[in-house]
């Protein structure tokens, strides 16, 4: 009686595990989407932000492994400008959404520069404010289910996305929460060739409703050492005027926007 009571535990136990994965399979990319954009905090709630500003610390390397201050504003459509903090110098490197440039006063230099123009493909190839996965499809982007993969020891979806150029790249979707936990990077050339490039995101934090990574870490094969971007800060729909995605002006200390009314993530 007691081996028959085992067997039949053991049996149901199998057939539950076996149904779950089922579940999980034959879920569509489509679905996915769904889920994860509810994750996040909503279609309406992400379709609603048309800036986004985040600060921070990022790792810059050398041979100190140093860690400087940064600010990131994001603006519909397509625009970024990314501040270093270097001691009394501010590095700025803007884009408007057609045309990029670049000020470095830490490297002597006293004009704005135009981006290079594999830095330019760069800025154009990167993601909206609202990520690679929100709105994918509206943005021309096909989403193809790959199947169950592992990240870090956790069940995750693999989805492949292709853009209206022919560009694909892959993003993993954690299978219990739904945010994305893994996403390709660009490519890093060293020692003549190109190595993949991985991008973890942990430390989901709810800022004004949304769900916002607040750890970036990127891996590249062959190399040992990883990058962190920490963000401290994010001001959901701040002021940003147009002309601050322009070209920089050619002076030190360039101030950040302000933010007024920002207040640390989850407060």
């Amino acid at each position: 009686m007691k081996t028959t009571f085992v067997a039949t535990a053991l049996c149901t136990a199998a057939l539950a595990l076996a149904a779950s994965a089922s579940t999980a399979a034959d879920l569509s990319a489509q679905q996915v989407l769904d889920k994860n954009a509810a994750a996040r905090g909503g279609l309406g709630a992400w379709r609603a932000v048309q800036s986004l500003t985040m600060s921070g610390e990022m790792d810059v390397g050398g041979k100190t492994d140093a860690k400087v201050p940064y600010t990131m504003e994001l603006k519909r459509p397509h625009m970024r400008r990314l501040e270093l903090h270097f001691g009394n110098d501010t590095s700025v490197q803007t884009f408007d959404g057609k045309q990029g440039w670049k000020y470095r006063p830490y490297l002597g230099r006293t004009e704005a520069e135009p981006l290079t123009t594999a830095e330019l493909a760069s800025e154009q190839a990167a993601d909206d404010l609202d990520g690679a996965l929100i709105d994918a499809e509206r943005k021309g982007t096909k989403v193809e289910l790959v199947g169950m993969d592992k990240v870090e020891g956790k069940d995750a979806y693999k989805l492949r996305l292709t853009k209206a150029g022919g560009a694909s790249r892959s993003v993993w979707v954690d299978a219990a929460s739904f945010l994305e936990v893994k996403i390709d990077g660009e490519p890093r050339k060293l020692d003549g060739r190109a190595h993949k490039v991985s991008v973890y995101y942990r430390d989901y934090k709810t800022v004004n409703g949304l769900n916002i990574p607040h750890t970036l870490e990127t891996a590249v094969d062959g190399v040992a050492q990883t990058r962190k971007i920490v963000v401290k800060s994010v001001t959901v729909n701040p002021k940003l005027d147009d002309a601050r995605f322009g070209k920089p002006a050619s002076s030190t200390h360039a101030p950040a926007a302000p933010a007024a009314g920002s207040k640390p993530p989850g407060a």
